[in-house]
């Protein structure tokens, strides 16, 4: 029998099972996981019964939600058994509203969305263990190709209706593999290549059967911008697999089809940050509400967004959010986000000095730190600098639309002579303060990934001019004119421009390494642009230089192996090779044939996602897989730096995160549900 059970037991014996729960906070709670319980575990342990608040502002916040019906008591509201959640430091306070700082819809606004955001599971705060989130619990049978996922009895919608494992099945098998609503599925959410057999065992248990050993599968959900889930109960309704009217009910609401409509909420992308209908089409967003249907998509998430424009956009806590704490208050503890839209980084810095954000990490740029911390007192905030995962890195477009360039940046010659080209100390020196060290990239976060050597993190990274001229005759990208500088083959001139975002790329590192590449030989530009701006242009294949931060946890690839085959990341990631990638996926029929190394790297990958992460076997292969990075040198490392973390001193058990990364999707794994806003 549990201890859990026992300390039950005799408290029923004692007559003090229904006596009040503790409102414990902090880590030594005595729960399995640190700060975390589900509600009979904690009633069991402290021989109590818990009993549940709501926010006293729950109705007004509510009655924002545009479609959504009035509220029915608390205990209706939430599961069975909610998650309960041990608070940092202390029990919080209901209200307030957390402001926040993106660089607009889609860009810079993941700080704010791993606020609120939810999944099946999570990591928690020591970043390797898995802990229960939306799902209970799961299982994995001895080889893992069967994975169940137990879901709570009782979980609701933000819109009050059931969430169920149809919800789970309906994303995947009728969403995500469904070609009219995902053009393609990532091949995270695949196994050896092909679709997940989803089976739904009952309301609470979805099974995942996959084609080939998959262990890092449930993991990838712990650190996942896309959620495996979609309120079928709305969507189901205009699509032809559930209704046969589907269509004809989309034209009476004025779309062309059902599939136009379900494109409409959910955009046609598993990145849940895309323009909400508010957004796309207040008219469109307008007909739906008076046709009784939601103008947004009900969500599990702690905030449900009730306002959108190219300005910013506003959310309300979710009346049906399935955490509690441990004095049974329903969280989030915060009423309200309000997230503005701000694209120019000077602007944004003065809004920062000013107080005027609650907190931000992403594109707060290490050059930022001085001029923050010396104003700090002033606007009531503090500075955390953690260590980052990803760095800024470079590429060259490997399937470049001009041909002779693309010739050239294909020359392994070429590559080397590029990184040895910068002078990292220098970039280390002027935009990180001395505070980062020189590494190349190796494609696994190097500081944490046993297997990765100290001659793999050095692999030319040295400065080393006389070197790279050498390399840049054997390229054949020689001065044939004597100006100065290098042509190409032809003669003609060879010329790059970078076009960078700060939110991928300091503006000093620019600087640096375009003067350090025009020392060379090869007069190089920059040119500042929005996110939106350069990801447009390398998806477009528009771009000759390519640069944001990359390099992923070990953890991460284990489960999402994308950024070690063309084009090496998805839409928000540095992305070279498009025309690989396309020759890939149209096996030969459109794009340009890759080298034999890529083929030999996609054995590589697929091989490594059958391996539990961790072991002897994985260790070697990933080892293997790191060692052709370097060696191809497809993208090319600087600087591995720390980064700012800024927090508002009214944020109440607001946790410092180990490092300042995207990669576990920031504040995801520290229960930023359980903040607070000091009065």
């Amino acid at each position: 029998m549990s201890k859990f059970l026992i300390a039950g037991a005799l408290a029923l014996i004692s007559g003090n099972a229904a006596a009040a729960c503790p409102s414990i906070a902090g880590a030594d709670a005595g729960g399995t996981y640190p700060h975390l319980f589900e509600k009979t575990e904690f009633e069991s342990l402290h021989g109590c019964q818990m009993k549940f608040n709501a926010n006293p502002d729950i109705t007004a916040l509510n009655s924002r939600i545009a479609g959504n019906p009035a509220l029915p008591s608390l205990v209706q509201r939430l599961p069975q058994e909610p998650l309960v959640i041990a608070p940092y430091q202390t029990i919080g306070q209901y209200g307030g509203v957390l402001k926040g700082i993106s660089k607009a819809t889609e860009a810079g606004t993941s700080d704010l969305l791993s606020v609120r955001h939810v999944n099946l599971v999570r990591f928690s705060d020591d970043l390797s263990t898995v802990v229960p989130n939306v799902a209970k619990s799961w299982e994995w049978n001895s080889d893992f190709t069967v994975l169940k996922v137990n879901l709570r009895k009782g979980h609701k919608w933000s819109d009050g209706s059931p969430f169920t494992a149809e919800d789970i099945a309906f994303w995947y098998n009728n969403m995500l593999m469904d070609s009219n609503i995902i053009e393609k599925p990532k091949e995270r959410f695949l196994s050896g290549g092909k679709a997940v057999k989803v089976d739904v065992l009952n309301k609470t248990t979805v099974q995942f059967t996959m084609n080939a050993p998959s262990p890092g599968f449930l993991d990838n959900f712990a650190q996942d911008y896309a959620q495996p889930f979609q309120p079928k109960h709305l969507l189901a309704q205009f699509h032809p697999d559930f209704n046969k009217d589907a269509d004809k009910k989309a034209q009476e609401l004025g779309f062309e089809n059902g599939y136009e409509l379900i494109n409409f909420y959910y955009g046609q992308s598993d990145w849940k940050d895309i323009p909400t209908p508010l957004l796309k089409d207040k008219a469109a967003s307008d007909r739906l509400v008076n046709a009784g249907l939601t103008a947004i998509m009900p969500t599990l998430e702690s905030h449900v967004v009730i306002d959108e424009s190219l300005e910013g956009r506003r959310l309300v806590a979710n009346p049906y959010f399935f955490q509690v704490d441990t004095a049974g208050n329903q969280l989030p503890y915060i009423n309200e986000i309000k997230e503005v839209f701000i694209g120019d980084e000077d602007i944004q810095t003065a809004k920062l000095i000013a107080g005027e954000v609650d907190y931000k990490a992403q594109a707060v740029n290490l050059p930022q730190t001085p001029v923050l911390l010396e104003n700090k007192e002033l606007g009531q905030y503090e500075i955390a600098l953690r260590p980052t995962i990803a760095q800024t890195t470079f590429a060259f477009n490997l399937t470049d639309k001009d041909e002779e360039k693309r010739a050239v940046f294909n020359d392994i010659n070429f590559r080397r002579a590029m990184s040895v080209a910068m002078n990292r100390k220098q970039i280390n020196e002027s935009a990180y303060f001395g505070l980062g060290t020189p590494m190349q990239y190796t494609g696994f976060d190097a500081d944490t990934t046993p297997f990765i050597t100290k001659k793999l993190q050095q692999s030319w990274t040295q400065f080393d001019p006389k070197m790279a001229a050498k390399l840049l005759d054997k390229a054949g990208v020689v001065d044939q004119d004597n100006d100065g500088l290098r042509d190409l083959p032809s003669g003609k001139k060879f010329e790059l421009d970078i076009q960078y975002s700060t939110q991928g790329t300091p503006t000093e590192l620019a600087e640096i390494v375009a003067n350090n590449w025009t020392n060379a030989g090869i007069k190089t530009t920059i040119k500042e642009v929005t996110s939106d701006e350069y990801r447009n242009s390398q998806t477009a294949n528009d771009l000759s230089v390519l640069s944001w931060v990359m390099g992923r946890p070990l953890s991460n690839i284990a489960s999402n192996t994308e950024t070690l085959v063309p084009p090496y990341g998805g839409f928000f990631d540095l992305r070279t090779g498009m025309l690989w990638s396309q020759y890939i996926n149209t096996e030969g029929a459109e794009g340009i044939a890759p080298p034999a190394t890529v083929a030999k790297m996609q054995k590589l990958a697929a091989r490594f996602v059958t391996l539990k992460a961790g072991t002897p076997e994985s260790n070697k292969l990933g080892l293997e897989i790191a060692t052709r990075v370097v060696d191809d040198l497809f993208i090319i490392g600087t600087v591995k730096a720390v980064s700012p973390v800024y927090y508002s001193r009214a944020l109440g058990n607001f946790e410092v995160p180990k490092t300042s990364s995207y990669e576990f999707y920031r504040m995801y794994p520290y229960l930023p549900t359980q903040w607070f806003l000091s009065k």
